[in-house]
This record gives C-alpha cells, structure tokens and sequence, in this order.
C-alpha cells in the first residue's frame, strides 16, 4: 500500500473545496438568473416630476382652487353625487346676494351656476388675475370632454374682500 504524502493530502482536499466553491457560485449565479428571469421588468417608468398642488389660507387664487377642486367632486362622482356637500359648499363659499342671483341665472339657463354647463367638466385650472376694485378676480378654465372632442370655458370669479365668491361670469370683472 502506498501512503500519500500529507501534502498530496492537502491539494486534494484544496481541491475538492474548491470544486465545492465552484459548483456552489456556479449553482448561485444559476439560480440568480433564472430568479432574475422570473421577475418581470416594471413597466415605463416616468421621468416626469411628480405633481403637486400647494396653497395659502387667505390666498384668493387658493380659495377658488379649493371651492372648484370640491364643487366638482361633489357634482362629478356620476355612481353618488353628493348634492347636499354641494349646497353646502356654496353656502360657505359664495356671498348670499351672490347665491340669490346665481339662482335666478340657473332658473333662467337650466345649468348649473357655478360650472356654466349642464355637466361636469374633465379638468378644471385656477389662475390668478389680481386685484380688481376692494375684491380679487380669478380665472377658472374649466375643460369639457376628452381627445379631440373638447371645449373649455373661461369663467372669471370675483372674490370680495373677506374672501367670498361675489360674481361669476364669462368677462372679466377688471
């Protein structure tokens, strides 16, 4: 019987580890990929910057935004339209001689007031338009429709002194 040397003994062993090293990255990097494969790519991603919206309490362009941004969501939530939330949403917003007349112009058009329309529109933008008098106009350019088939509408809302809508109309107030 012949005796190997320890250190024949040694790069054997070596060896044998190493062919284990071997086979476990081998085996590793192998699942990783199928892992890898199995997992979907995320869909398009974005590059554009996240939207925000920001305001000001006492700000009348932010006031407006406010008002419009609710009284739509009120009215357009077609499954349950919250009438009641609009009523009161009117009520806190708009001067009562304003509510009066805005009443008698419904009656008379068969259209909501607030929106100039018989519906809801799709997107709605606040800009503001500066001072007018002791008050604050604000330009509401309210969006109907979608693709190719849109119309919008410029509406200019007076907000008095104290921050309650006192007007709205299709000219400007200034």
């Amino acid at each position: 019987m012949s005796k190997k040397s320890p250190a024949h003994r040694r790069s054997g062993r070596l060896a044998v580890v190493a062919a284990g090293l071997v086979l476990a990255v081998g085996l590793g990097v192998s699942t990783q990929v199928s892992a890898q494969a199995a997992v979907h790519a995320p869909a398009k991603v974005s590059t554009a910057a996240p939207k925000s919206v920001s305001g000001t309490p006492g700000q009348a362009v932010t006031r407006v935004a406010d008002f419009y941004g609710a009284y739509i969501d009120a009215k357009g939530d077609y499954e349950d339209p919250d009438a009641t939330l609009a009523t009161a949403l009117r009520k806190h917003y708009l001067t009562a001689d304003f509510a009066g007349r805005l009443a008698a112009w419904e009656e008379k058009n068969g259209a909501d007031g607030v929106l100039r329309a018989q519906n809801v529109p799709a997107k709605w933008s606040v800009t503001d338009n500066g001072a007018v008098g002791m008050g604050h106009e604000v330009i509401v350019t309210l969006t109907f429709g979608s693709g190719e088939t849109t119309q919008k509408t410029k509406l200019f809302v007076l907000l008095e002194r104290y921050n309650h809508i006192a007007d709205i109309t299709t000219t400007t107030n200034g």
